[in-house]
């Protein structure tokens, strides 16, 4: 028995250049699969992009749209007006800072429209200025640059969230579970066990589920003792504990966490610590436009020189060559050159 049979939802799906196919193709399949098994278009969709011109994926496929900015400005107040916004987007997400569209999208979600995102589209959010005091997930790996940039958004590593008329997910296979959340809504859970079957999707993701393996996989590390110590570093990252406090915090003496992490990470615990704060830093290089000396600071640097001096060490290459590295791969993608 449905919710509403006679229900019926209108999506605009905006496309950022470099956008990620993954999410996108995941989400707008789940409500075709939907369509299918109710027999009628309960949900319709049309893409959009700013200028109404064909947006290259990050894979370098291109997909055409169905309407520019303009015409979903002019949208809003007739009989075409959406009942959901979704930003896709993926890669070089901080590039994109569009006015019209940032003023686009508030006047969508002040009038009463859902508006949401996909992937890292959260940030195109946040520049709206509608992610204030707000839940949100965004990729792990787009995280900390975000969590830096945006502030007062409440942002977690959740598969997605959804908070009152604002829908964001972390990309990949989350936008599924977020589309058979939204499914959920309207039309209850036998049309979401139907539409699962279709996908061979075995079960649906609580929005709340890890993005990540658990360090147990992802690591391939057995013992606990380790777990919760790296589990520790992790959650201190912008101000590194010592190994004292770590080993308080952990039950053991210094000299058993030395001998535990020769022997499990083939390290010393300080460099396995420098190693995740790094390595935190290269995301923010990466995924972010701060300056290398906050960059630094958030990693737990007491210096931008020491900072420099441990990333050469560990990743050949200066911070600053990182960067232009990254701005040299942004320039070649925009000239549809696919690595």
């Amino acid at each position: 028995m449905t919710k509403n049979p006679a229900a019926k939802r209108s999506l605009v799906f905006f496309l950022v250049p470099h956008f990620t196919m993954l999410p996108f193709a995941a989400a707008v399949e789940t409500l075709r699969i939907a369509n299918r098994m109710l027999g009628y278009s309960a949900y319709t969709w049309r893409l959009c992009s700013a200028d109404g011109e064909k947006v290259y994926s990050s894979s370098g496929i291109g997909i055409e749209v169905n309407s520019s900015l303009a015409d979903e400005r002019r949208s809003l107040s007739g009989e075409n007006r959406p009942n959901m916004v979704l930003v896709c987007s993926g890669v070089y997400v901080e590039e994109f800072n569009n006015k019209s569209v940032n003023a686009w999208l508030r006047e969508t979600y002040n009038r009463g429209i859902a508006v949401g995102s996909l992937c890292t589209g959260a940030h195109v959010l946040a520049q709206a200025g509608l992610l204030n005091g707000k839940r949100c997930a965004i990729h792990w790996e787009n995280l900390p640059g975000f969590a830096e940039a945006f502030p007062q958004a409440e942002v977690y590593a959740d598969l997605y969230e959804v908070d009152s008329n604002l829908y964001t997910c972390a990309g990949g296979t989350a936008s599924l579970d977020m589309m058979l959340n939204l499914i959920s809504q309207d039309f209850g859970e036998n049309l979401v066990n139907r539409v699962c079957e279709q996908q061979l999707t075995d079960r649906v993701r609580n929005p709340h589920d890890r993005q990540r393996l658990p360090l147990r996989a992802r690591l391939g590390v057995q013992n606990a003792k380790v777990l919760t110590i790296i589990e520790v570093m992790e959650n201190n990252l912008s101000e590194p504990l010592s190994l004292v406090e770590i080993a308080d915090d952990a039950g053991l003496s210094r000299r058993q966490i030395e001998r535990l992490f020769r022997q499990e990470m083939g390290r010393s615990p300080a460099r396995y610590y420098l190693e995740i704060r790094l390595d935190r830093a290269r995301h923010l290089l990466v995924q972010s436009s701060m300056p290398v000396v906050e960059v630094a600071v958030a990693c737990g640097f007491v210096s931008a020189s020491h900072f420099s001096k441990c990333y050469r060490e560990v990743y050949n290459r200066s911070p600053q060559q990182e960067r232009a590295e990254r701005k040299l791969n942004m320039n070649t993608s925009r000239v549809g050159v696919v690595a």
